[in-house]
């Protein structure tokens, strides 16, 4: 029974050019192989007796490997783009339901402002209401209006002159006045009449005296500005696919393009992720939608969701960045050894290939010295030496573009990932600059550290007061440690927890003298101070930032009292917004650190926060010189493990870091990991290593070539018998001779037919013993009455050499049998060939093991 997540091939294969060109090209070789077999039949069936296995063998590989191939690229390219648009609508649901849990925090608190409660309750006629109303909305510009109302629904203060309001019947406040918390409402309101729809907080507000409820507190949010915001950062925003925000029934609240999807609008949904093909409007999709993660306890608006769209026509045009061709061979290889770990079908398509080059290798082993046979064989065997070149290279393409799809999709999810933790860090730290210059405009905050209120009794009263307060604020808004009030001298008057962990009290110390002045010296109720990132601030438990704000007179605004200090509880904050955004990675970890390199917060036990980031400086100082709002993303070696790095700089948000004054640019990195780098068991790209011209005359000399580690090697067709795979040796007799890795069986017609003697032909070379690996190949030749095995690196194929391009190798003083004993001129002299002696090789392999190591030649 098929699965819900199967890919339809045929439905994606016509948007995908790279996969129709592969896929023609691997159905003309398996009708060539096809020819080929069925020539061979027909035309020397007795000549071509012994290879009639071969190609039948060649046939029915190629048959899996064409299928298989293609359904893994078309997987692959699926679920790079699923990967991509699915990272891109967490980006957009995660960002509203963080943003939005400070507003029910904002409204829970300024209900309770003791101003503003005075003057609903009717206690007070403040003529400067509107003003405070104003200078909260000047911190927090998320907001476009901010309401009070009175019991019976009546507006008794606003401050958006554009869009006046009398009053209001609407349901919510009857809602809000009979419930405890806040209410969260979505929808079109008499409250915001020239918005079709509005998301509104309300809170009820007390009476100071009785504790009756007395009014509401509205607060309207910039919803479409903040979506735009939102959207702009996002990978949406190259105009490929659209973002949206949904609500419960799959309607649109929030579109990146209303032009191409408005609100409204309902759009079919894909939750599960499914890799099929959705039809809206006449357009067809590939869909991502990603139901919203609750954020402090808060789960967000019920239903919502972020959904991406992006056409299928425009999902796998321009996606690739060709990243393994700007990889060293070294690193492409290595990380290529990997690919069980990071991407199982590429493995099973690397290991079906090779499984077909080595049975083609063997035919055209098989069938050295045949050449001067009848027109018809001799015929057959030059379309198996050219078929079986060209089979070589498509695969080595179409492995290689496998490969790099799967590689691009780790750099483009690295880079949404950090965009995505760099976003919530400016929110969250936008949040804390807001907060510490509101609370500073407390009054009571004022009123005790002006003189003029703050004496004798009153004084003890304004301060225990105060501490209320802060303790009010603080329970509130827990990612604060503390909260601290200063006088113009430094000295703290009261803080919220003001016990350390060391037993001391915040009440017996002093903010710094360099922090103190840089406070005193701000201008107005705009202005804030950042303390640097250090574990040494008054009041931290540990590295942290400390947000300032200045504290004006109760008598007079332009006069500074003292201070407001509150500390960030930074690093479990960054903790959980790494954590938060890593969930379903289990290879991946995440840092936050500043342009020197420490590190902020961190997911990597090797790197806490505190430390300094370890990466070599040629990988370390283009991730720190990212520009601001930039990413970056790259495939390196870390710690002795291959892996991508993405890095992206905070850009900012609103006014925060970008217009107010404050600039520190904290870099988000991610580190995801494949795998162990291997110092000895790396063969190069078969394409820097292709044998472009050979001579096809009777007076040549046909040479099975292969690598040991970085270097081409050959031994005479004549020689080899055969290759097979270095994964069925047996390890049992290892070691009881010189070089010996073990024994391996030879099969005929399924039967075993006897063993041969395994020798590491690396160790031989180099003194270092080889670690087998899946591409790992042995080659079984013989020498006279002699029959054994050399373990190499990989195959690389046959060919027939011209007698002039072979030339005997310089002989060392003794006169002894070597080991290479001709060099073969490939490519005109470019490309040099080491040809290794049977007699040579059974002669080494007789001496003892520290006579034998020698550099390749």
């Amino acid at each position: 029974m098929a699965s819900e997540n199967d890919i339809h091939m045929d439905t994606f294969i016509p948007y995908m050019r790279d996969v129709a060109r592969c896929e023609r090209s691997l159905h003309e070789l398996n009708l060539m192989w096809r020819l080929i077999e069925s020539s061979a039949k027909m035309h020397c069936a007795e000549e071509a007796h012994s290879m009639l296995p071969m190609m039948a063998a060649t046939r029915e590989g190629f048959q899996r490997l064409e299928k298989d191939l293609v359904h893994s690229m078309v997987s692959e390219s699926v679920s790079e783009v699923l990967s991509e648009i699915a990272t891109c609508a967490h980006h957009v649901i995660d960002i509203v339901v963080r943003n939005l849990y400070e507003r029910t925090a904002d409204v829970g608190f300024l209900a309770t402002d003791l101003t503003l409660c005075n003057y609903v309750a009717g206690i007070s006629d403040q003529p400067g209401i509107i003003d405070r109303l104003r200078e909260y909305q000047r911190k927090y510009t998320v907001y476009d209006e901010i309401m009070l109302l009175d019991l019976a629904g009546t507006v008794i203060a606003q401050i958006d002159e554009t869009s006046p309001v009398d009053g209001s019947h609407d349901p919510l406040l009857a809602q809000t006045l009979a419930s405890h918390s806040f209410v969260e409402t979505f929808r079109y309101s008499n409250l915001r009449p020239h918005q079709s729809q509005a998301l509104l907080y309300t809170q009820r507000m007390l009476h100071p005296q009785t504790g009756q409820p007395c009014g509401v507190l509205c607060l309207s949010f910039d919803f479409l500005g903040e979506m735009a915001g939102i959207f702009a950062g996002s990978s949406a925003a190259d105009g490929r696919c659209v973002a949206l925000l949904l609500n419960a029934h799959n309607q649109v609240l929030a579109s990146s393009d209303t032009h191409w999807i408005a609100p409204g609008t309902t759009v079919p949904t894909n939750q599960n992720g499914a890799p099929h093909l959705y039809t809206h409007s006449g357009r067809t999709y590939l869909v991502q939608t990603v139901e919203a993660s609750a954020y402090q306890g808060y789960p967000g608006p019920a239903g919502w969701k972020g959904q991406v769209m992006i056409p299928v026509e425009q999902a796998f045009g321009t996606k690739r960045m060709r990243c393994v061709d700007s990889l060293s061979p070294e690193v492409a290889q290595g990380l290529l050894a990997h690919a069980q770990s990071f991407c199982p079908p590429l493995y099973d398509i690397i290991q079906a290939a090779d499984a077909i080059r080595r049975v083609v290798w063997n035919g055209q082993v098989m069938t050295a010295g045949q050449r001067g046979g009848s027109s018809r064989l001799k015929a057959v065997l030059e379309q198996i030496g050219e078929t079986g070149a060209r089979t070589n290279h498509v695969f080595t393409h179409s492995i290689r573009d496998l490969y790099d799809t799967v590689l691009s999709a780790g750099l483009r999810d690295s880079q949404s990932l950090t965009q995505l933790l760099v976003d919530m860090l400016d929110r969250n730290l936008y949040e804390r600059a807001n907060d510490c210059r509101w609370w500073a405009l407390s009054p009571v905050l004022r009123q005790l550290l002006t003189p003029s209120h703050a004496q004798g009794s009153a004084y003890t009263a304004l301060r225990d007061q105060a501490t209320h307060v802060l303790q009010h604020i603080n329970s509130l808004y827990t990612v604060y440690t503390r909260l601290m009030v200063y006088d113009r001298s430094g000295r703290i008057l009261c803080a919220s927890h003001p016990q350390l962990a060391d037993g001391s009290s915040v009440l017996e110390q002093q903010i710094d003298s360099a922090t103190l002045q840089a406070v005193m010296q701000l201008s107005d109720s705009q202005s804030y101070h950042v303390s640097a990132w250090s574990a040494q601030h008054v009041g931290a438990e540990g590295a942290t930032y400390v947000y300032h704000a200045p504290i004006r007179s109760a008598d007079n605004a332009a006069s500074t009292v003292g201070g407001i200090a509150i500390v960030f509880n930074a690093i479990p904050e960054l903790q959980a917004m790494l954590n938060s955004a890593l969930v379903g990675k289990p290879k991946t970890r995440a840092l936050y650190v500043n342009r020197q390199g420490l590190v902020l917060a961190s997911t990597d036990p090797a790197a806490p926060s505190g430390s300094t980031i370890a990466l070599p400086a040629a990988q370390i100082q283009p991730l720190l010189q990212v520009q601001a709002g930039a990413s970056h993303a790259a495939i390196a070696v870390h710690q002795q493990q291959y892996c991508i790095l993405g890095a992206s700089v905070s850009r900012g948000y609103r006014e925060f870091k970008t217009s107010d004054g404050y600039h520190d640019d904290v870099l988000a990195i991610s580190v995801e990991t494949f795998g162990q780098v291997e110092t000895n068991a790396q063969t190069p790209d078969a394409a820097s290593h292709a044998i472009h011209a050979t001579s096809n005359g009777l007076q040549g000399m046909e040479m099975a070539t292969f690598y040991v580690r970085q270097q081409l090697f050959a031994l005479h067709a004549e020689s080899v018998l055969e290759a097979l795979p270095a994964a069925a040796i047996s390890t049992v007799s290892a070691g009881r001779l010189p070089f010996c890795v073990g024994t391996l069986p030879r099969h005929t017609q399924g039967q075993v037919t006897g063993y041969v003697w395994v020798f590491d032909l690396a160790e031989l070379l180099t003194g270092q013993r080889s670690r087998i690996t899946a591409q790992s190949q042995v080659v079984v030749l013989e020498h006279g009455e002699r029959k054994l095995g050399v373990l190499v690196d990989a195959l690389h194929g046959v060919h027939h050499f011209a007698q002039e391009s072979i030339i005997a190798a310089p002989r060392m003083a003794g006169g002894t049998e070597l080991l290479v004993n001709e060099l073969i001129q490939a490519n005109q002299g470019a490309l040099l060939v080491q040809c290794i002696s049977p007699q040579g090789l059974l002669h080494a392999l007789q001496r003892k093991p520290q006579d034998t190591q020698a550099t390749p030649t």
